[in-house]
């Protein structure tokens, strides 16, 4: 749910570029990056600190795009945040269905359906 915030804030804040409504830059844009610093802060480092070192620090890269779309007024930069956001909702949506796949045993949890398409989300437990 942070990824589609995220992405639709983005869109927000490309759409007040493409209409110079700054208003909605702002908005748009600093709600995004709000909720990737979130994204940020929701790393568990105890787990496994090599994934989130690199994790950390693909948000900051995103959470800079954000700004610097923002600050810029820079439409190209503003798609490249919301293509890499895209990008890591689909990879987390791919991780989420093979877990389902590999553990049929653990009860599933219905997602809100996404554009027409309806998913599945599993628990995930990390030990060790």
């Amino acid at each position: 749910m942070l990824y589609d915030g995220a992405i639709r804030f983005t869109r927000q804040g490309i759409d007040g570029l493409e209409r110079k409504d700054w208003e909605d830059v702002f908005n748009g844009f600093s709600r995004a990056q709000k909720i990737v610093l979130e994204l940020t802060n929701a790393l568990n480092h105890d787990v496994d600190p090599d994934l989130c070192k690199r994790m950390a620090g693909l948000y900051n890269f995103i959470y800079r795009k954000l700004v610097d779309a923002s600050v810029k007024k820079d439409l190209t930069l503003g798609k490249e945040a919301l293509r890499l956001l895209e990008y890591q909702r689909e990879t987390w949506m791919l991780l989420i269905e093979k877990l389902n796949k590999e553990r049929p045993a653990h009860p599933a949890v219905k997602a809100p359906a996404h554009q027409g398409a309806e998913a599945t989300y599993s628990t995930l437990s990390v030990e060790g």
